[in-house]
């Protein structure tokens, strides 16, 4: 097995001069050179072909010695040095200074193609930025971020990718709630794979001590090997400093990421600014979900329960906020907060007219204009009446047809019954308001000449009818834990091809089963990996 490598950010940024792993505040450097944790007993659980392809190695290469070696964080290949990020960031809407890569290490960067790419091994060993952590990641979360991050890829929602999910051999004592009950659990590692992982929290730190060289140097960095349209007199970007036009483009990536989000049902669960990236995707997957019930309220994470800060139906907000404070940080180096301000408010103006065409499309609208806004807002408040499956709803709406066809709205609703986690009463409210729903939509898609089966292809395209459900995951993490990886392979599989029908795996279109719905690690996630 043979990397390619093509690193860069450890090449012209500063680096840390300290070389220990041992913890400490970081100044002046954008990351530290540290050397992974070596496993005791490693074994790949699973590796993606598809990823591997994309860093230039082999079927082969996946079952080599080699790299169970490298992946595993047991034997660093000659030429690579491995690194962690330093960078800052704000949890749940408070500044927590340095915080940096405590379990994550970059081991290298690749080129395959003309494309490069940065290798990361989440739980592979201590860092200077551990704090009072040992670095290392437990099995449920590390197969949850491994099917997580392939799942989002396939459903076309902006994404990391996860080259490998490795056992370590190594059991790593884990309060999984935070409740006092602290159990060991197997360890593992996982290969995450993106463009670069900088975040926001990486310029913030410069920002935030007051380094401008440094605050500058990264920003011509990223703006050189990611943004380059940015600072080539590109028409769009003529008017404005590349940091700007660089600031424009991760604010439309950001907008474009959390629209996805919220197509699919996914929620966060800890969307703080260090865990957001600049590239505007999915990153760092912690105690995320998608939704079972149809919730704006709902988050996944048990430490966001009190305030919902993170919830559903507020994520595209915080992306919003997120985005401010990445201004705040790019500020000294421009020093006028006009730009910063027109590009927030560009955002704001193009959520609403983006979102209302993404839910035009998921009901099978492709020429959505404000007319139909109240249509869409009446939608989304009468699925929140009842406990109604949003995958489910979606997926079943397509088969509605528009003509009269059926008999009257009863029968229209009689096609998304299964949606409903209890159905409702004939004669009640709830009933009531989803007939005089059904009848406004009939009437709307009666004005276009599109067929029935043109239009459900088309919605079917845009509403998955498989995703990662928690239960799905936390089963397969009961089964690896008993030594079985067939479930993972069975899912990964699953989840590659999400919109399409494949009726060999009808049992997982199906509502969360009632055994699921307080249990640990399908209803409720905690941040401890």
């Amino acid at each position: 097995m043979k990397l390619k490598l093509s690193d860069h950010f450890n090449d012209e940024l500063p680096a840390d001069p300290q070389l220990t792993n041992q913890r400490r505040q970081v100044r002046g450097a954008a990351f530290s050179f540290v050397t992974p944790r070596v496993p005791s007993a490693p074994k790949v659980l699973h590796a993606s072909q598809e990823v591997a392809q994309l860093i230039g190695l082999s079927a082969d290469d996946l079952a080599s010695k080699d790299f169970l070696a490298t992946f595993s964080g047991a034997r660093v290949p000659e030429g690579v040095r491995p690194y962690a990020m330093c960078y800052g960031g704000h949890q749940f809407g408070n500044w927590a200074g340095q915080l940096g890569d405590g379990r994550a290490i970059n081991l290298c960067e690749v080129k395959h193609q003309d494309k490069r790419w940065t290798l990361q091994l989440k739980g592979a060993g201590e860092t200077p930025y551990s704090r009072t952590a040992d670095g290392l990641a437990v099995l449920r979360s590390s197969l949850r971020e491994h099917l997580c991050s392939e799942a989002m890829f396939h459903l076309g929602v902006p994404t990391t990718r996860s080259l490998s999910l490795i056992a370590t051999g190594d059991d790593v004592m884990r309060d999984m709630m935070y409740d006092g009950n602290a159990a060991y659990e197997p360890g593992a590692v996982v290969c995450r794979v993106a463009e670069s992982f900088i975040r926001f929290g990486n310029f913030q730190i410069f920002a935030a001590n007051g380094d401008i060289e440094n605050l500058q140097r990264l920003t011509d960095y990223t703006i050189k090997h990611h943004f380059p349209l940015t600072d080539t007199g590109d028409e769009s970007s003529q008017d404005e400093s590349p940091t700007i036009g660089f600031f424009r483009e991760v604010a439309t990536r950001s907008l474009d990421m959390v629209i996805h989000w919220q197509r699919v049902g996914f929620v966060h669960g800890v969307m703080n600014t260090d865990n957001m990236s600049i590239h505007g995707q999915t990153i760092d997957f912690g105690p995320y979900g998608w939704l079972e019930g149809y919730d704006h309220d709902w988050t996944p994470n048990t430490t966001d329960r009190q305030h919902r800060r993170y919830r559903y139906g507020h994520q595209p907000q915080i992306v919003l906020w997120n985005l401010l404070q990445l201004a705040n940080a790019l500020y000294p180096l421009v020093e006028n907060a006009d730009p910063f301000q027109e590009i927030l408010h560009d955002f704001q103006s193009q959520f609403e007219i983006k979102y209302n065409a993404m839910m035009g499309a998921k009901i099978g609208l492709s020429d959505v204009t404000s007319a139909d806004y109240k249509l869409l807002a009446d939608l989304e408040e009468t699925l929140q009446l009842t406990e109604t499956d949003m995958t489910l709803f979606f997926r079943l709406l397509a088969d509605v047809p528009k003509s009269s066809t059926v008999r009257g709205e009863a029968d229209a609703l009689a096609i998304i019954d299964d949606a409903f986690y209890q159905s409702p009463d004939p004669a009640g409210a709830v009933t009531a308001s989803w007939q005089k729903w059904f009848c406004n939509y009939r009437l709307r898609l009666n004005q276009s000449d599109q067929s029935n089966a043109d239009r459900a292809a088309d919605m079917n395209a845009v509403n998955p009818k498989y995703v990662l459900r928690n239960y799905m995951a936390q089963l397969a993490i009961d089964k690896t834990t008993a030594g079985d990886v067939s479930l993972i392979v069975e899912l990964y599989q699953l989840l590659k091809r999400p919109y399409d029908e494949q009726p060999d795996c009808e049992k997982w279109f199906a509502k969360r089963p009632e055994w699921a719905r307080n249990k640990v690690g399908c209803s409720m996630l905690s941040c401890s990996s």
